[in-house]
């Protein structure tokens, strides 16, 4: 058994019974200097407990760690005040060779007026076609069988025919020149079978856009040629008393023209010519026809999932049967949204930036921002907006806590050589930056805290001892004088 002697013998804080009286005595000094040492301790408490509790990062650049598989996702909203939804077409391209045309899947189109706002719920852009049968071309004579129609003679036709079918054209148009021949047989048949004077039903007719650009623009027409059906009817839904009209996308041979002249026709009784109803019957041509726009601009959001490789996202006007006039083509736009990455909601960004206040600064550079060209300025403007583009990759211990793309972007308009456009062309970086959390230690936070303690304790007892042993000094030297 060990003996209490021996255990007593290495105790470190042993009385001492016999101590100096005056070094029991409190004293101001004394008091003031403990006062000023606990505040010191507090501070230091407090300034360590701030250093604990703060969070601190290591930031350093590495290769990027994406796997090969991996896509980098483009969200974009942006509005076209003067790019048709008809027409307009998302494509994507990059310096691997994918080259994908007219993206549908995953992007929204809404009619916009002037002022961008939605005149409408999401425009039908129907299934991607990928060629119009047309009559084969010949010399054969074929006559005027369609009616021509102007600002004059527009609205009073249109209200006295049940169904106006109208083909807007351009002289110079290769499309248009293709579809005259078999437009004019077509309606020439179709006017033999229902006359317009008789049966009134139905009348197909013609306008030249080049001639009649007031009456075009007022029907939102960008590509040629453009074929719209006009229903009058007892549903009225604008100030001339018509339907909404409708646009017509399928074949444009003879016979299919024909045949849906008279699907069109069929459900309109003879004696009823004043009363146009839609065709439910679910027949071919309600396959062909789609609700044309009800304005000249477009909002096109939504998202694509491209390779992580230099590449191009452009906003076009396309279409493989119509020609568009490049001077009358305007691509001005407004950025709302366009971002790289997953998408970030407010909340998690706003947390992440009391870690990293640098963060997000240029997660959404263009967001905002407007780019528009004198609509009377003819100079076939092609928008271009050069992105450079970082991953950031935020870590915490072994799990990631966010994942974002910053980048900067050049924008210019240049002269186009053939239809104007909108690029946006993106170059990811093969570097990124990885920013990651020091962890704190709590043992150190707790050794910290100890030392500050007695570190303020002992500095100020080292005090004290000075004070008091300079003021006996200055009283032993008082009493020498007097005596």
């Amino acid at each position: 058994m060990v003996s209490s002697a021996k255990i007593k013998s290495v105790d470190f804080y042993r009385l001492v019974l016999k101590i100096p009286r005056d070094l029991t005595e409190a004293s101001l000094s004394g008091a003031g200097l403990s006062i000023i040492a606990a505040l010191a301790m507090m501070f230091l408490f407090g300034m360590e407990l701030h250093n604990y509790l703060s969070i601190s990062t290591s930031t350093s650049v590495i290769v990027d760690r994406s796997p090969d598989e991996d896509y980098l996702r483009i969200d974009f909203n942006l509005s076209f005040p003067a790019l048709s939804c008809e027409f307009a077409s998302v494509d994507v391209s990059d310096v691997l060779g994918t080259n994908r045309l007219n993206i549908t899947k995953t992007v929204r189109k809404y009619s916009i007026n002037k002022h961008l706002q939605t005149t409408g719920s999401e425009f039908d852009s129907g299934p991607v076609t990928h060629g119009v049968k047309h009559d084969e071309e010949n010399d054969e004579e074929y006559g005027e069988g369609s009616v021509t129609l102007n600002a004059d003679n527009f609205d009073r036709i249109s209200h006295q025919h049940a169904i106006l079918v109208v083909n807007f054209y351009a002289p110079w148009c290769y499309w248009s020149n293709r579809l005259k021949p078999s437009w004019e047989k077509a309606a020439k048949i179709i006017r033999e079978r229902h006359d317009p004077e008789v049966d009134g039903r139905i009348i197909m007719g013609k306008v030249d856009c080049t001639e009649e650009v007031d009456l075009c623009r007022s029907h939102h027409i960008q590509g040629y040629p453009s074929i719209r059906i006009f229903r009058k009817g007892s549903d009225v839904r604008d100030e001339h008393g018509h339907h909404e009209h409708e646009s017509y996308y399928g074949d444009r041979d003879t016979d299919t023209l024909v045949k849906t002249m008279e699907e069109l026709v069929a459900p309109i009784a003879l004696e009823s010519p004043n009363l146009a109803l839609e065709d439910k019957s679910g027949t071919t041509t309600e396959k062909a026809k789609r609700p044309a726009p009800r304005e000249a601009g477009c909002r096109i959001e939504g998202f694509v999932r491209v390779k992580k490789v230099p590449g191009n996202l452009v906003i076009s006007a396309r279409s493989g049967a119509h020609s568009f006039d490049s001077s009358l083509m305007n691509m001005s736009h407004v950025i709302t949204d366009f971002s790289f990455g997953k998408k970030i909601t407010p909340r998690v960004m706003s947390d992440i930036k009391r870690i990293l206040p640098y963060i997000g600064a240029s997660h959404a550079k263009l967001n905002g921002k407007s780019y528009l060209t004198d609509p009377d300025d003819h100079a076939n403007v092609t928008v271009e907006h050069y992105l450079q583009l970082v991953k950031t990759e935020v870590m915490r211990s072994t799990h990631q806590l966010i994942e974002e793309y910053e980048f900067t972007a050049h924008s210019s308009l240049v002269h186009a050589l053939s239809i104007p456009v909108v690029k946006f062309h993106y170059e990811p970086s093969p570097m990124q930056v990885l920013v990651t959390e020091n962890p704190k230690s709590f043992s150190h936070f707790i050794t910290n805290v100890c030392a500050i303690i007695g570190g303020v304790f002992t500095v100020a007892g080292i005090l004290d001892s000075i004070l008091h042993n300079t003021m006996r000094l200055v009283k032993k030297v008082e009493l020498g004088k007097n005596f």
